[in-house]
This record gives structure tokens, C-alpha cells and sequence, in this order.
């Protein structure tokens, strides 16, 4: 808080960051008479909490995936809900994210082991080892919905398809979803647009859900801003940090969800700092040359640069390269060219693990699915 005292500054923007979905920061940021951009403290704290966030969007009519009412308590209540809903589950950290204490358990053998290390790296990361149990599906896609809201009005722009993973972490993120017929897509807006709209929520946020055998389950919601918000910004012509800021600022948004217009396909790569060679181990270290891509309908987020010093003690990711063509076919192309382009030497990236992924037949047909990365060798 002091750089606000320093600055003189009436508000603050959490980015998505450590702090974003921090509901003690908002608490305090509120009760320092400081604007938070973004939700309420209560609705950070409700919707981070997986548990709750589950119970919530299960009693405002979203599809939930099967598994735990809420924590669980000792091993034999996971052995029963895991025997009642069948193997394979996933053990998840209730205050969890990122990848982080998630634990695939396939059999019965398995559970003891996994739900001791799930409960260790949920109180290593979260400060909180509560976890829940749910069904785990083999061959899902990612999709999510980005929303705005003034509590109000809640529009939608578009959904992200975010199925190219890595440790359940996001490698690649593209909007349409190139999976989703009109119909399904239409009855996913709506129904989150419903939930959101019960909320009394204000600001940026996204909904996540499994899409698995033409279904899809709720997962969970981020309230804030996604490391891949620009996917929807540039396909559907908003700019989303300003649109926060107006809504923080006036207490609603001028937009109507007539004023989005949806326009051709967007890709968005992350540029990591980590060697996919040997299993996305992170690569810090100075960037000793630095090229970055430019052109038309290309954009780089990132500060990176000759010179910079890349540190082990935060997230991999560097920078994000955005490509958008009147079609799939032609972003993907650009989006070619762009990684051609980018060079960085010094330390170890993923820039070449997207150029194989960008060629690779199973991403042009978009045949893939969350688990790709974990089953096939690709570098």
C-alpha cells in the first residue's frame, strides 16, 4: 500500500498476479477507501474457493462433474466416493491453481499415496490442504468464457478453446473453439451468462468448463483478468483493462452485447522460459539476444529484451505472442511465420516446441486433447 501513498493513486489494478484473486488484499485495498478493479472481496473469496465455487455454480444451474459434495476427510470417505463414481479420479486443493495439488489417481492402489501428496502441495502452495475428489475425464477439451459484468449487465466475448497443455498448465489458448458446433456454443454463452448475471458480480472474468463427449461441466471460475485475455480482445475488439477500469470507475459498462462484433481466429502462444526436452524444466538465466516477431495482425505481450534476466523464482512464462487471420487456417499460418521470427538465445524457450505444435497434424485438424502433451513426445 505504500506505493499508493506515494503515487496518490484512488485505485488499484491487480493484474493476474499473486494478488488477484487474494480476497485479503481486496478486503484491505476497500477498507483503505482504495478502488479495487475487480470483484468484491466476498465473491474473490466464494468462487476461489473450488468447493464453494462448485456449490454455487451447481445451484445456479451449471453442469458440475461428479465427485465430493465438498472436502474431504479421511481416507476412507475418499475411498468410497472414489469406488462410487469409478476410476479414474483426480485429487484436487480446494484453494488450488496453476497445476497445483492435483493428483491423478487411476485405481484404488493409488489413493492413499496421491491424497497425502495432493494435501502436501496444497498446504505448500495455498496454505489451505483441504482437497475434493471428481470424476476424471481421459480425453477432454479446456474451454472457457470471458465475461464483463457491472452487476447489472453481463456480456460474454466469446469463448477460448485451451486444450494444449502441459502439467495441466496452458501452452496454447485460440478463439472459436475449433470443436463446438453453433448450437453447443450458444447454449455455453447462455448458461454463463445466466450464472454470472446471479452473481452480483463486477469487473473481467472467466469461467472454465470440461468439454467432454459433446458436454460441458463446470470447472471453475477466475475473477480477474486471464493471462490470455487478449485471445479476446483482439477477436472481439475490446479492450478489456480499459473496460475494467470504466466499470470500476462508473459502476457499469457502456457496452451491450450487440456492440461485440466477433471478427476471424485468434492464437495465442506463451513463451516460457522452460526446456520441453526435459519435461518443461524451467531455464533462467540472461537473454543474451532478442528478436521479436512484428507484422500485421501480430502482437507481443512481454517485456523481454536483450540483456534481461530471467529468475527461477516466479512463473516460466516470458511473454506471449498473439496472431489473428480472417480464419483458422490463415492465423495459424501467421502465427507461423511470427514464431520464425522470434528468436531468443541465451536460455531455453518453448518457441520451438509451438513451431512443431503449429505444424503438427493433430493441432491443424484439431485433434488433441488437455492430455497430448503428457502422452506424446513432441521435442
Amino acid at each position: 500500500m505504500s506505493a499508493v501513498d506515494i503515487t496518490g493513486a484512488d485505485a488499484i489494478h491487480p493484474g493476474y498476479g499473486f494478488l488477484s484473486e487474494n480476497y485479503h488484499f481486496a478486503e484491505i485495498v476497500t477498507k483503505s477507501n482504495i478502488k479495487f478493479i475487480g470483484p468484491s472481496a466476498e465473491i474473490i473469496k466464494k468462487m476461489g474457493d473450488k468447493i464453494e465455487a462448485k456449490r454455487t455454480a451447481k445451484k445456479l444451474g451449471l453442469p458440475i462433474i461428479e465427485g465430493s459434495e465438498g472436502k474431504i476427510n479421511s481416507l476412507e470417505e475418499a475411498k468410497k466416493i472414489s469406488s462410487n463414481i469409478g476410476y479414474p479420479v483426480m485429487i484436487k486443493a480446494s484453494a488450488g491453481g496453476g497445476g497445483k495439488g492435483m493428483k491423478l489417481v487411476k485405481n484404488k492402489n493409488e489413493l492413499d499415496s496421491a491424497l497425502s501428496l495432493a494435501k502436501q502441495e496444497a498446504k505448500k502452495y495455498f496454505l489451505n490442504d483441504e482437497i475434493y475428489i471428481e470424476k476424471y475425464f481421459e480425453k477432454p477439451r479446456h474451454i472457457e468464457v470471458q465475461i464483463l459484468s457491472d452487476k447489472k449487465n453481463t456480456i460474454h466475448l466469446g469463448e477460448r478453446d485451451c486444450s494444449v497443455q502441459r502439467k495441466h498448465q496452458k501452452l496454447i489458448e485460440e478463439s472459436p473453439s475449433p470443436v463446438l458446433n453453433e448450437s453447443t456454443r450458444q447454449d455455453l454463452l447462455k448458461k454463463t451468462l445466466e450464472m454470472v448475471s446471479k452473481l452480483n458480480y463486477e469487473g473481467a472474468g472467466t469461467v472454465e468448463f470440461m468439454y467432454d463427449n459433446g458436454k460441458f461441466f463446470f470447472l471453475e471460475m477466475n475473477t480477474r483478468i486471464q493471462v490470455e485475455h487478449p485471445v479476446s480482445e483482439i477477436r472481439g475488439g475490446i479492450d478489456i483493462v480499459k473496460e475494467q477500469i470504466k466499470i470500476a470507475s462508473k459502476g457499469k459498462t457502456s457496452l451491450k452485447q450487440s456492440d461485440i462484433n466477433f471478427r476471424g481466429h485468434v492464437i495465442e502462444c506463451r513463451i516460457n522460459a522452460e526446456d520441453p526436452s526435459k519435461n518443461f524444466q524451467p531455464s533462467p538465466g540472461t537473454i543474451e539476444m532478442c528478436h521479436l516477431p512484428s507484422g500485421f495482425r501480430t502482437r507481443v505481450d512481454g517485456a523481454v529484451y536483450q540483456g534481461y534476466k530471467v529468475t527461477p523464482y516466479y512463473d516460466s512464462m516470458i511473454c506471449k505472442l498473439i496472431c489473428h487471420g480472417r480464419n483458422r487456417t490463415e492465423a495459424i499460418q501467421r502465427m507461423r511465420r511470427s514464431l520464425d521470427e522470434f528468436v531468443i538465445e541465451g536460455i531455453t524457450t518453448t518457441i520451438d516446441l509451438h513451431k512443431k505444435l503449429l505444424n503438427h497434424k493433430k493441432f491443424i485438424d484439431s485433434n488433441f486433447n488437455v492430455t497430448w502433451l503428457d502422452q506424446e513426445k513432441i521435442i
